[in-house]
């Protein structure tokens, strides 16, 4: 499903940049589309993926929870090392590859993360950062249906890194892929079921909270330790 989601993202994009300004967030003129999607991925959460993590988190060992954490981000360095050296950053790229030979070799096919043990830091890197290195402005926000917050670079940047750059979503082995994909969302998830119920908690609007707290946390990415580009 993930795999065909991607191809979906473009007309998705052009049919939120159709709605209606308001007078609210400059950074969020789509806000009436957005609150529409954001509400349907709240049902989907609530009614499929927290009760997964739930369970997941339940019934998983932490060791094992650990060791697919670790899996998957080492599958999603490969992305990493990809938007760091279209960046031109030299030695991260040199890290992330280094990272991903470690970790796939020596750590069992990345279920154990020797290389931060070595000192080899883990980079948050991606195609939607590139572009903001390169001075690409972040466009209006936008709320992806499944996928969430994002904006219109950043899902330019998502649709690219399905394409190209993401092991799982470009498996050739159908229902291998599948099942990684699921497995990949719901402990994704169960990382983020703290987090959730805290900002729930602390937020009077939560559409609100989530946007503020991905744009700024998306502007720090962009130009964190760089010279600023002009949007």
């Amino acid at each position: 499903m993930y795999g065909s989601l991607r191809f979906r993202l473009a007309p998705v994009l052009a049919l939120l940049l159709t709605g209606c300004a308001t007078n609210g967030d400059p950074r969020d003129p789509l806000e009436p589309a957005n609150r529409a999607v954001y509400a349907f991925n709240d049902a989907i959460d609530r009614a499929a993926l927290e009760p997964l993590a739930k369970g997941y988190r339940a019934i998983t060992p932490s060791p094992v929870q650990t060791g697919l954490r670790n899996f998957y981000s080492n599958l999603d360095d490969v992305t990493v090392f990809a938007s760091s050296a279209m960046q031109l950053r030299l030695e991260q790229s040199v890290s992330d590859l280094l990272r991903i030979a470690i970790n796939s070799t020596f750590g069992f096919f990345g279920f154990i993360d020797l290389a931060s043990e070595m000192g080899l830091k883990k980079h948050n890197e991606d195609f939607g950062q590139t572009l903001g290195y390169w001075g690409v402005g972040s466009g209006p926000y936008l709320v992806l249906p499944f996928f969430g917050p994002s904006s219109v670079r950043d899902g330019a940047g998502l649709v690219a890194d399905s394409a190209y750059t993401d092991v799982v979503a470009n498996y050739d082995h159908v229902p291998t892929r599948n099942n990684n994909l699921a497995a990949r969302i719901v402990t994704r998830r169960a990382d983020l079921l703290d987090a959730t119920n805290a900002m729930a908690e602390a937020a009077l609007d939560e559409y609100e909270y989530s946007r503020d707290f991905y744009l700024d946390r998306r502007e720090a990415l962009a130009h964190d330790d760089r010279p600023r580009q002009p949007e």
